[in-house]
This record gives structure tokens, C-alpha cells and sequence, in this order.
């Protein structure tokens, strides 16, 4: 993972995080938030890392921040505001809530996406695709703008008329043997079970 895969980076934090009642994009776990800890993980990995959410919370964090061209829409939005102004073919688009992502895991995506002629790649779990730990190509930008011009804002639905490739829970699995890797912090029950997780490795 010396060189940066030809992939743009980009983290949605745009969200309401309702359920968690905060921000949770600025929620620490061993001293750095969640977004500041995405994107140390991504910068590596990728060509350019932009957040996509109100410059307002995150410019002051050091990261390039965009808002969403259109407030409101959801995930897929934030996906539509990434897939405009990127300078990537392909891209990587992460949700700010998913503490357990790894290195190696991304790394494998975004070459499996390279040598993919799909036009996004998926992970799949037992609940169902993981589109905010996903592979988009700027092909996907039409569909996209066409389903929220049609108010169907499921990313599912705006990934209609594109090919989507899903990486089986038997490939993914290898670099997550515990099956974190895509639980996300929804409530502050899962914020306590991942400081706990990350703040007791690090006294092992």
C-alpha cells in the first residue's frame, strides 16, 4: 500500500445523526473523531480525501470539505455531490460512523473496483448491500441524478440502471474474522461498545 490507488476518497457527514442525538462525525474514540480517524485511514490509500458536509462543522479539521449540492437528500445525495466533483474514474465513499474499517480491507476494494468493469462494487452482509463502504465509477451519476429527480433516494434505486458487483461475505471475511468491519455507530450503545473495543486494544 506504498502508492495511492488511482481512487479519489470521499466520507458523507452529512447526516443528522439523530438517533445518536450529536454529531457523531465528531465523536472521539482515543482522542480523535470519528471523521479525523476515516480520513487518516483513507489519505493513504487514495489520490485526494474530501469530506462531503457543512463546512461549517469539519473545515477547521485540516480535510477539504464540500457541502452537498442539494441538503437533504440523504446518502444518495452526498454520493451525487462526490461523483461531480471528482477527478477519479472511480471513487470511494465511506459513511463517517464505521469504526472498524481497515486499511487492508479498502486497499483490496479499490483494486478489485480497478480491475472490475462494473460500474460500482458493493460489499454484501447478511442485512443486505454496504453502499457507505462502496465503489462508485462517475458512470453511476446519471442513474443517480435521475432517481432523485424521481424522489427515490434508496441508494439501491439509484444504482438502478448501473451493473453493480457484490463482494460475497465469504470474500470480505478475510480481513474480518470478528465481523465488525461494516458495523456502523447508530446509538450511543454502539459509540460505548467501539471506545471500548479500540481503548482496551490499546492497553493490551
Amino acid at each position: 500500500m506504498s502508492d495511492p490507488n488511482p481512487v479519489a476518497g470521499f466520507i458523507l457527514a452529512g447526516g443528522a445523526s439523530s438517533r445518536m442525538g450529536v454529531n457523531k462525525a465528531l465523536m472521539e474514540i482515543s482522542g480523535a473523531s470519528l471523521l479525523h480517524r476515516t480520513a487518516r485511514l483513507l489519505q493513504p490509500l487514495v489520490t485526494e480525501v474530501t469530506v462531503i458536509g457543512p463546512p461549517e462543522c469539519y473545515s477547521r479539521m485540516g480535510w477539504h470539505v464540500l457541502p452537498d449540492d442539494r441538503p437533504g437528500l440523504g446518502p444518495l445525495g452526498g454520493i451525487a455531490t462526490a461523483l461531480r466533483v471528482s477527478s477519479c474514474p472511480w471513487n470511494l465513499v465511506l459513511g463517517c460512523d464505521l469504526p472498524y474499517l481497515t486499511g487492508p480491507w479498502l486497499d483490496f476494494l479499490m483494486r478489485r473496483a480497478l480491475a472490475s468493469s462494473a460500474d460500482a462494487l458493493l460489499p454484501e452482509t447478511a442485512r443486505g448491500p454496504e453502499p457507505l463502504c462502496a465503489m462508485y465509477h462517475r458512470r453511476c451519476l446519471a442513474s443517480i441524478l435521475a432517481a432523485i429527480e424521481r424522489n427515490n433516494l434508496k441508494i439501491t434505486q439509484g444504482l438502478s440502471a448501473c451493473v453493480v458487483e457484490i463482494i460475497p461475505e465469504a470474500e470480505w471475511k478475510a480481513f474480518d474474522s470478528g465481523g465488525r468491519l461494516f458495523k456502523n455507530m447508530n446509538a450511543p450503545a454502539d459509540y460505548e461498545e467501539a471506545r471500548a473495543f479500540f481503548e482496551g486494544e490499546a492497553t493490551r
